[in-house]
């Protein structure tokens, strides 16, 4: 009699916390990434695989959504309070518009990996990108 496998549970929102931690989402031990932005191909520690993440472009734009939508709000509220130089936007909000992106997309990109993996999507629910994977039982 073929073994049925049992898919365990997924929960999104520890997922998510363990993966904006940079930590493997299945464990929260391990490390996400082996380099800036590189993940790891399976988990030191659990041995969860992790290279079936399409992250792509989705952690650059949530990136610039949530650092444009800081800037603007600390450009109008200065605004409103003092007269400052366009100068002094330039030297003051300019390094600040280059360090944020730089400094959360890890987290970011941790996060959009986690929730792909406890949504089981792309590969993460034992099929690549919707073809199953094979059975050893033919069909029928």
């Amino acid at each position: 009699m073929p073994y049925e496998v049992i898919e365990q549970e997924r929960k999104l929102m520890p997922a998510l916390a363990r993966g904006v931690m940079c930590k493997c989402p299945h464990c929260g031990k391990g490390g996400l990434f082996r380099a800036y932005l590189k993940t790891r191909d399976v988990c030191p520690v659990c041995g969860e695989e992790l290279f079936h993440h399409r992250a792509d472009d989705m952690p650059p734009y949530i990136a610039i959504l949530i650092v444009g939508h800081v800037l603007v709000g600390l450009m109008l509220d200065l605004d409103m309070a003092w007269h400052i130089p366009p100068m002094t936007y330039l030297m003051w909000l300019l390094p600040i518009g280059i360090f944020l992106p730089v400094a959360i997309l890890p987290s970011i990109k941790g996060g959009v990996v986690a929730m792909q993996w406890a949504l089981r999507m792309h590969g993460f629910g034992g099929e690549e990108d919707g073809v199953p994977i094979e059975s050893e039982d033919p069909p029928g």
